[in-house]
This record gives structure tokens, sequence and C-alpha cells, in this order.
């Protein structure tokens, strides 16, 4: 490869803008549809958990796979699948047919595809990006949600006019299968397939090997195995963060009372300026490049900054809070940017597919438990002093494990990726 933007770097990349699209507008609808359905924000949490479930098995059964399967053909099959799913969806809204328990059913469905497909994106992506154009690239991918994300606000006018998300998972059907299409057309040679590796990889004696070969790598390689866990702790405290925003909003509708906006639409705009911040950071981050000596005390004043804004914010007033989620925008995309291009630059191809597996599931229990308990705790405790301490618990994580195992993470992040 002799360019960043060649046909299939171009190529994955639409195909995730596409899908992203129709993911953006169904996710928003989904949550939304659950939220007004169950009255309830513990029920909400739940099947944010269903979703989540299955990203701990999933990529832990897939990463094994990944490194000796096709990444690329995974990718479109499952596109393909999703786009089946999601119009499954559509005709069971139309014919009113869907309720709770079957959209926790559907969840879990689309939770192990999820998790599967991040397993296999994550692993083959590397390989479509020139050594050396690393942070580009992830800056590019870095934008292809807030981009996706612009989409929500369609999609509350058309939730709220037509009083149904039944257009919108049909939108997202027809995303996932123009995806598909252009993703059967990655034209790369996947070097990590043996046709001899392909059979004994189907042996449950080999995979448990595979998989054990991978949390071993982890272990033995010590900036691995900090990153993991200090990311799986910083993903308990977001995850329960970001269950409780909307919430929030639908709950506390006094607080903005001087604000002739719906709770809803409130919480629409103080998100996008989020967005708008993730979005702004990619570009800044592919036009600019950190020093490279100074990326780890970059992170970790990021990690910090963000925390403490993730801690306040809601006590802040409107305007000010809008700018608070501008600003965590900007910096979470700085911390993805940095931990992302380089581990991925960092680990070798045969073993991408088993790390990026072990990682996800770690990162995935996080999430989990912290969404559980952040539902659970929302039914006699307000949503601010929740998340004060999840954000404190993210704190005493910074300072315990990215902290202090910062020579080893150091090896990792001040590399040129």
């Amino acid at each position: 490869m002799n360019k960043l933007w060649d046909k299939n770097f171009t190529i994955i990349t639409l195909g995730s803008v596409i899908s992203m699209l129709g993911n953006a507008v169904s996710g928003f609808a989904i949550g939304l549809l659950v939220l007004d359905m169950t009255g309830s924000t513990f029920l909400y949490a739940l099947f944010m958990v269903i979703y989540n479930i299955p990203h701990i098995f999933a990529p832990m059964i897939a990463g094994p796979y990944m490194d000796r399967f096709s990444r690329k053909k995974t990718i479109y099959i499952l596109d393909f699948i999703s786009a089946g799913l999601y119009g499954t969806i559509f005709l069971f809204l139309n014919s009113g047919l869907l309720s709770y328990p079957i959209m926790l059913f559907v969840t879990l469905i689309i939770g192990s595809i999820d998790g599967v497909y991040a397993v296999a994106y994550e692993s083959l992506y590397p390989n479509l990006v020139k050594k050396g154009n690393f942070t580009k690239a992830y800056s590019i991918s870095s934008m292809i949600f807030p981009l996706a994300a612009f989409m929500v606000p369609v999609a509350s006018v058309v939730y709220s006019k037509l009083d149904s998300a039944a257009p919108l998972f049909l939108f997202n059907a027809l995303t996932f299968f123009i995806a598909a299409c252009f993703e059967t057309r990655i034209d790369y040679t996947e070097t990590h397939i043996r046709e001899d590796s392909k059979k004994s990889a189907l042996s449950l004696k080999r995979f448990k090997k595979d998989f054990r070969e991978g949390i071993n790598y982890i272990i033995s390689e010590k900036g691995l195995l900090v990153i993991t866990a200090y990311f799986c702790i910083t993903t308990f405290s977001s995850s329960a963060v970001q269950t409780l925003l909307l919430p929030f909003f639908k709950n506390n509708a006094e607080l903005f009372s001087g604000i002739d906006i719906d709770a809803v639409t409130l919480f629409t705009l103080v998100a996008g300026a989020g967005v708008l911040g993730r979005l702004i950071g990619g570009v800044i981050h592919y036009f600019f490049k950190y020093p490279v000596d100074k990326k780890f005390t970059i992170a970790l004043c990021v990690y910090a900054v963000v925390t403490v804004l993730e801690g306040v914010y809601l006590y802040f007033p409107f305007p000010l809070m809008t700018l608070s989620f501008f600003t965590v925008g900007i910096l979470g995309v700085t911390s993805y940017n940095i931990r992302i291009s380089a581990t991925q630059s960092y680990l070798p191809d045969e073993k991408r597919g088993r790390f990026n597996g072990a990682f996800q599931m770690v990162c995935t229990l996080g999430s989990i438990v912290g969404q559980l308990s952040a539902g659970i705790l929302a039914e006699w405790i307000h949503e601010r002093y929740i998340i004060m301490g999840y954000m404190f618990i993210n704190l005493i994580a910074i300072l315990l494990i990215m902290y202090r195992g910062r020579s080893h993470v150091k090896l990792i992040y001040n590399t040129q990726s």
C-alpha cells in the first residue's frame, strides 16, 4: 500500500460510514422506544445490559477464529445478516407485535453479531493502513460515528412526527445491505490464513489453546495488561454515566424549566455537542501529530480531565453543560486515537484477533456491571450523585493502574504509529 486512501481503505471506510448512519438512527430510536414502553430506568438499563452480554462471549469465541479465518468475509456476511434482522424488526413494529421481551431477545442477537463484527473489523482494519499512517487512519475512523450521529436529530423528528420507529429500522436495514455490498469488493489477501490451520481451528482443543495464548500474551505484555485493566474500569464508569444521561433529562425536566424545549430534545442537543466535539477532535488528529515522547502524558491528562468533567457537568447550567459535553467529545477522541493507534500498531497480525477479542470481553464485563449497577442505584439515588461516585472510582483507577504502570504503557503509547 503506497498511500492511505487506497481502494480497500476507501471501501471499508465507506462501508462503515453507511452502516453507521443507520445504526445511529436505530440505536437512538430503540433506546427511546424502550424507555417510553417501560417507563423504568432499571428496565432501560437491563435492555442495555442484554445487548452487552454477548460482547463478553462473542469476542472471546471470535478472537482465536479471526486469527485463522477470513476477517473480510466475516464482516460482509454479518452485515448482510444485520440487514435482514433490522428488516424483520421493521415488520414486527409495523404489525404491532413488538414487545419488551421480544426486544430483549432481538437485542441479544444484535449484540452477538456486533461482538463478533467488532473483533473482525478491528483485526482487519490495521492491515488496510500503511505503516506510519495509523494515527491518520484512526482519526478518520473516529470521525465516522460523529458524522453518523448527526442523523440522531433526524431520528428524533421522525419518531416524534410519526410516533413510530418502524421507518428508522427500515432505513438501517438498507444501510447495512449497501455497506455489505461495498465490503464484498475489498481486495486484500489475508496472509494470516493457512488452510491447515483452518481445519484445526474448528476443534475445541485448538480453540482452547488459541484462547489461552491470547490471555497469556496480554499477561506477558505488561503495557497491554495495564491498558486492558484501566479500560475495563473506565468502561465500567463511563457506561454507568451513559446509562443515566437520558433518564436524567427525562426525570428532571424541572431543572430546565426556563428553557422552552422538551427534555428529549435538550438531551439531543447536549449529546450533539459531544458528537460535534468528537468530529472536531478527529479532524485535529488527522492534521496534527502529538509529540511521540509526550503521548502518554497527554493521554493521562485527558483521562483525568474527562473524568472530572463527566463527574460534575450535570450540575452546570445548560450552556456550560453543553460546552462541557463538547470538550469531553474532543478529549474522548484524543484518548481513543492514542490508545487504539498505538496498540494496533504494536500488535503482531497473527495475535491481533485474540488480543482484540480478550480486550473487548474484559471491557464489556466492566460495561455491563456499570450499566446494571447504575440502573439499580437510580431507583433510589439521584443520577447526579451516582455519576459522581463512578467518576471518583475512575479517578482512583487512573492513579493506581495507569499512572503506576506508566513505564510499561509508555513503551506502547510513545511510539510512531
